[in-house]
């Protein structure tokens, strides 16, 4: 039983599944807006917030711990300089999840996760 449970394994092992967050993050750092099943929406947009949480506070500290999740130059540039600015005043609730089809190979909930 999975009660209580912090977060989702996804079918993945942790690994594969800390790689693919990041992954999922870094693209919606620089594209704003991206599809996923919704599953994954869900578990990133937990990852996410904590890391736009971290950023607004910019100062270098704040730089070394996102580059440390994200592993990317371009991705920790862009969120702490122009996206975390952004959110400075407001309370979490970042991203918005808009679920938009089931796909066809698998009947999955497929959903669009985009920053607000």
């Amino acid at each position: 039983m999975r009660h209580r449970h912090g977060y989702r394994k996804l079918g993945r092992t942790s690994t594969h599944r800390a790689a693919l967050l990041m992954n999922l993050s870094i693209s919606l750092i620089e594209h704003g807006k991206i599809e996923t099943t919704a599953i994954k929406a869900k578990e990133l947009r937990s990852y996410v917030e904590k890391l736009i949480t971290i950023a607004g506070k910019n100062d270098s500290n704040a730089h070394r711990s996102v580059f440390a999740a994200l592993q990317s130059k371009e991705a920790t540039k862009k969120l702490v300089n122009e996206i975390a600015p952004k959110y400075v005043d407001r309370a979490g609730g970042y991203t918005r999840i808009i679920r938009t089809r089931i796909r066809r190979g698998d009947a999955t909930t497929m959903a669009f996760i985009e920053l607000v």
